[in-house]
């Protein structure tokens, strides 16, 4: 024995064959952590090439005549779902048959009015992703702490039901279940209206003089982190679930429309207050945002300025390590025109002093803190 600590290897909930539809993004994680659980992945694309590079990458093996899954999850685009699911329901009639879309009412509409029977489904929505998809963005780590929404009825088997909260736990997610009406309106206001967002702001940029673009900071650059996202697949979402969508920008416009008077005349009675209130409920609202492992704790930050050469992070890491401060989030940003960049890490609280002075003691240099 050599002395090291063996960390028991976590039982796998799912052990039963596993059909993924859908070998991009969403479907080829999935494959790469169940496989790494050792359940047997089948996969179906209607990519050859999507699906020879998810299985080159290891998310799981070709499908085969043959297959009997126990469980099949629809990893398609959003305007095929509903065909997927029926043609899966059909064809493995004993299987519980879920999918990962990101609406969740239109499907099910769907499906309802084509009279498909829907005892084995079970819609779900998993809150992950990557601004890049395919199966060569995918990841084992994907859905790790994020939640994953589950969408019974009241027909649901109890049986299916703990399939697909196996799948989610499985993975690492944490499975919340929600009325589809309930899962489309949140995700209009947590994940739709954010995209158009941030791709309305980025567009602005485009014929940007470049002066003004030198000036982009981590604050822009978090802002429309996701306006690199996919067109495509955005117009198949955002027209799914125009309703809850529309009456979220309806209320954004109008919020836009009040601090837009105001500003019109700054010197107004009132207007100046009306900016305040603005700004004062934007604070209200990102402070109820849960943060790591869903916590509501609020963090204090440091900014360390750091040295563009090889191997400066890992040895911030290591002093933090060295100084047991443990790192809640970290952003960097580069600055401009110098050889160096800003780590912005937040502490919890009690430990952001002692962060300070330990840091500072080991020739770091502190661009600034939240207190």
């Amino acid at each position: 024995m050599t002395g090291e600590t063996l960390v028991p290897r976590r039982r796998a909930r799912v052990r039963v064959p596993v059909r993924i539809v859908g070998a991009g993004l969403l479907g080829s994680s999935i494959g790469h952590a169940l496989t790494k659980n050792g359940v047997d992945v089948s996969l179906a694309d209607s990519s050859p090439a999507q699906l020879r590079l998810a299985v080159d990458y290891g998310a799981g093996r070709p499908a085969a005549e043959g297959d009997d899954p126990a469980l099949i999850v629809v990893c398609t685009p959003p305007d095929v779902v509903a065909d997927m699911v029926a043609a899966e329901l059909e064809r493995f009639p004993k299987a519980v048959v879920t999918d990962v879309a990101s609406v969740k009412l239109e499907p099910l509409r769907e499906l309802r009015d084509r009279g498909v029977d829907l005892t084995n489904y079970i819609g779900s929505h998993p809150m992950a992703g990557r601004e890049r998809g395919g199966a060569i963005s995918a990841r084992a780590d994907l859905f790790v702490g994020r939640p994953w929404v589950i969408c019974r009825d009241g027909e649901t088997p109890a049986e299916a039901l703990a399939l697909v909260e196996d799948l989610a736990l499985d993975l690492e997610a944490a499975p919340i279940e929600m009325t589809p009406e309930e899962h489309d309106r949140s995700v209009a206001l947590m994940s739709h209206v954010p995209q158009v967002v941030a791709s309305l702001l980025a567009a602005r940029f485009a014929e940007a003089p470049e002066e003004a673009l030198a000036l982009a900071g981590q604050g822009v650059r978090d802002t429309t982190r996701i306006a690199h996202s996919a067109p495509e697949l955005w117009v198949q979402i955002l027209t799914a679930n125009a309703d809850p969508v529309l009456e979220q920008l309806d209320l954004l416009a109008l919020d836009l429309e009040t601090i837009t008077d105001a500003l019109r005349d700054p010197d107004r009675r009132g207007s100046r207050r009306t900016t305040a209130d603005a700004i004062r409920a934007g604070n209200v609202g990102v402070e109820r945002l849960p943060g790591k492992h869903g916590q509501r704790r609020r963090f204090e930050t440091i900014v360390v300025m750091v040295d563009d050469v090889s191997g400066q992070l890992g040895r911030l890491f290591g002093d933090l390590g060295d100084l047991n401060v443990n790192v809640e989030d970290l952003r960097l940003e580069h600055s401009p025109g110098a050889p160096l960049g800003l780590a912005e890490i937040s502490v919890d609280p009690a430990t952001m002093q002692h962060a300070v002075d330990g840091l500072t003691s080991r020739g770091w240099r502190i661009a600034g803190t939240s207190d």
